[in-house]
């Protein structure tokens, strides 16, 4: 599924942040897409927030602007 609105519920009361990752897979994996020079700090605390809120355990951060992909993949374990 892709890009889907998730919601943020903070004591009882349900806002809608805007938050959407690029990809839910199969509701057990959370893709989150980039194409950047570096990879900053704040791009693996959003796709950590969006694993928490989605209650998933499994995140893959993917750099697309790499010249070996596999350099660009960070997978992540909550």
């Amino acid at each position: 599924m892709q890009q889907q609105p998730v919601p943020v519920i903070y004591d009882g009361i349900r806002m809608e942040a805007g938050l959407r990752p690029d990809f839910i897979i199969e509701s057990v994996l959370v893709l989150e897409l980039k194409a950047v020079e570096v990879m900053h700090p704040v791009y693996d605390a959003q796709l950590l927030t969006y694993m928490k809120l989605l209650d998933m355990r499994l995140g893959l951060l993917i750099n697309f602007n790499v010249a070996v992909l596999k350099d660009g993949i960070r997978r992540m374990i909550r």
